[in-house]
């Protein structure tokens, strides 16, 4: 299990980014370079990453492939083939991004979002993006999504099956299927068995917390981890047991200082737990 999270002094070659990744006590990080970098590039920054012991979580391709409008779904598509053919360059544990939404909001709720219909439309999606660049050593992913598939275990576990590509895994983000006030009561049961179920797959986690509002009707908010009520002893636990190379990555805070405060946290409860982190 190795922590990760963003740079914020935008090194502009390989030895100063794995030296911010050090000063800030990180094993993980994300992808440094665009999906236009050359193959010496991928090839300098992956080598200065191995040789520092520091493994590249994930190549976010964050868009939309579902969208309504014909250019934005294309252009989504060739973001993602491009963000998964870096990941391959790179050596990144894998690209990820959102299955997508029907709705106008690329990464919003939408009536038709949780339907057969939309699930026969991720499959197709996943399988185009996976085909056209067919990766070696990395793998495409979906984040879990609290509106969009996959929004479960179950859900995700139907969608590596009817997939069907070596190449699609797993990426894990709790605080994003914690959807409902019995799931934030049982969070810790709920990351357990995730885990239990699909964790040989699961490439790359993110770390947030979220915290149940005192008002009606059910408001779940994302947060710093440590201020809200995500389990994190059975978080890190769990992930603890899976490939030791696993990333959690910090995400969605404000400042360097708050992601100063995150890190602290996760390490502070990982030493509790007599986890490596």
């Amino acid at each position: 299990m190795r922590l990760g999270g963003p740079i914020f002094s935008k090194p502009s070659d390989p030895e100063s980014w794995v030296s911010a990744c050090r000063a800030k006590g990180y094993r993980a990080a994300f992808c440094p370079l665009p999906p236009e970098a050359s193959d010496a590039d991928c090839s300098a920054w992956s080598a200065a990453a191995a040789k520092a012991g520091l493994v590249i979580a994930e190549v976010g391709a964050w868009s939309n492939p579902l969208s309504t409008d014909s250019a934005e779904r294309s252009a989504a598509m060739e973001k993602c083939r491009k963000g998964l053919d870096l990941a391959e360059r790179v050596g990144a544990r894998c690209c990820v991004n959102i299955s997508g939404s029907r709705g106008a909001k690329w990464d919003g709720p939408h009536p038709q979002n949780l339907t057969a219909e939309t699930f026969a439309m991720i499959v197709d999606c996943v399988r185009a993006i996976i085909d056209a660049v067919r990766p070696r050593r990395t793998f495409y992913t979906l984040e879990t999504m609290p509106w969009m598939y996959p929004d479960s275990a179950e859900s995700y576990a139907r969608l590596l099956a009817a997939i069907d590509r070596p190449a699609f895994a797993v990426h894990f983000d709790p605080v994003n299927l914690v959807a409902s006030p019995q799931l934030y009561a049982a969070n810790g049961a709920m990351v357990r068995d995730f885990v239990k179920r699909l964790g040989p797959r699961i490439r790359s986690c993110h770390a947030k917390d979220i915290r149940l509002a005192e008002k009606l009707t059910v408001h779940l908010d994302e947060v710093r981890p440590g201020t809200g009520g995500l389990d994190y002893r059975a978080y890190l636990s769990a992930v603890a047991a899976l490939d030791p190379d696993t990333p959690v990555m910090l995400e969605h805070l404000p400042s360097e200082a708050e992601y100063d405060l995150a890190a602290g946290h996760l390490r502070e409860v990982a030493r509790a737990e007599g986890l490596a982190l």
